[in-house]
């Protein structure tokens, strides 16, 4: 038995603060081990070297400001995670190792209107499958990562009432597919596991601070402060997508008036194009003609990215974040949206955060937030059974996805 504050249970805590620091960031040189645990680059030394010598770790060179130095990641048989993606219209899974890689990816339709019963079944289901296309043993899982499009409440895990996946309000997403896994499962709303794989792979990578804009069917946003997703005491930080922006503007779905959603959101832009472009048309499609130079989805860009302006302004007032990253399909507008977002921004935020805030597209795309499921499940991990030695055996070559 270890004794609190002894040699021993102190060189746990040790062992334990790296491979903490390794599992979250996925590979980092000794160097970056000391300064994020605060050790001594010599304690660092020779933990490496235990936790190399018992195959936790795996130490290949590599350089560091043109030095010679050694990167330190987890070992790629220490154990897999999961994530798993519910979107608007699809449903996204992919399989990953502690070393954040991925070893399975794969994304399928989804029946906005199916029960969360059948959700959860396709979901089970497509997890089994790429288990098994991977050859992994099911015992080396240490968690799953789910994202839903909706407000999850913090103490319940309930999914609150959500008109995108208006069949699920009020079940618990995470009970349901751990019943079906037998594994330990996660959950949290899209925009937050969106903000959370920019963070660490993506367009939020060195900062910590910052917000992630999604736009699709709704406008939401994941926070990001101190290098933390902000979720409230109730789990429903960053749905600025209600922001009121017109008192007398059109009924939400939340039954306010002229919220930022009505304004930017799918549902309400793109029935503005039809008169002139037809029906069938997507938010894609209306991105791919802006590009192409239509005038009619270039002006409904410009005004969408100016009404996200006067959101991402309040939220400079509110939080200066260092950092504003847009995800869904309508960052692939680029500066055709980006340009009038930073118009706006200049306009109504307070000077000196303006000038302090840069605003960049999503490095990740549609693969944001299934890559956050796999961040989440990482975080959410101990590290006892990396150190106990209980995740041992073989996993297939994995291929770096996050390049």
């Amino acid at each position: 038995m270890e004794t609190p504050g002894s040699q021993s249970s102190l060189h746990r805590a040790n062992l334990e603060r790296v491979v903490r620091a390794v599992r979250l960031a996925g590979s980092l040189t000794q160097a970056e081990i000391a300064r994020t645990t605060g050790l001594s680059a010599a304690t660092v030394s020779n933990i490496v070297r235990e936790l190399k010598d018992g195959g936790t770790v795996e130490v290949t060179p590599t350089s560091a400001g043109g030095r010679r130095a050694r990167s330190v990641s987890l070992s790629g048989d220490a154990g897999i995670v999961i994530g798993v993606d519910f979107g608007h219209t699809h449903l996204r899974v992919a399989v990953g190792n502690l070393a954040h890689q991925v070893l399975a990816e794969e994304s399928e339709p989804l029946d906005v209107d199916a029960s969360a019963a059948q959700g959860f079944d396709r979901a089970e289901q497509l997890v089994n499958r790429l288990i098994a296309a991977t050859g992994v043993d099911r015992s080396k899982i240490a968690g799953v990562g789910l994202g839903v499009p909706g407000p999850i409440d913090v103490e319940s895990g309930t999914l609150g009432s959500t008109a995108i996946l208006p069949g699920w309000g009020g079940t618990r997403p995470a009970e349901e597919l751990r019943g079906r896994l037998g594994v330990p499962v996660h959950v949290d709303n899209d925009a937050n596991l969106g903000a959370l794989g920019e963070l660490v792979w993506g367009s939020g990578r060195g900062v910590r601070d910052l917000a992630y804009i999604k736009v699709a069917s709704g406008v939401g946003a994941g926070l990001v402060i101190n290098g933390k997703i902000y979720r409230g005491p109730g789990g429903t930080a960053g749905e600025i997508g209600h922001i009121t922006l017109d008192e007398a503007g059109p009924v939400c779905r939340c039954g306010n008036r002229g919220c930022l959603e009505t304004f930017a959101s799918a549902r309400y832009v793109l029935p503005l194009l039809q008169p002139s472009h037809g029906t069938g048309l997507t938010m894609e499609g209306v991105v791919r003609l802006a590009r192409d130079g239509d005038p009619g989805c270039r002006r409904v860009i410009a005004d969408v990215g100016r009404h996200i302006g006067s959101g991402v302004a309040n939220l400079c007032n509110l939080l200066n974040p260092s950092r504003v990253v847009l995800g869904g399909d309508l960052a692939e507008a680029g500066e055709l949206v980006l340009g009038p977002i930073r118009e706006s921004v200049g306009r109504y935020a307070i000077p000196s955060a303006a000038r302090q805030l840069s605003v960049l597209p999503g490095a990740l795309g549609g693969r944001a937030e299934v890559l956050g499921a796999l961040a989440l499940a990482l975080s959410e991990m101990g590290d006892s059974t990396l150190l106990d030695g209980s995740a041992n055996g073989a996993l297939p070559a994995a291929t770096p996805a996050f390049t």
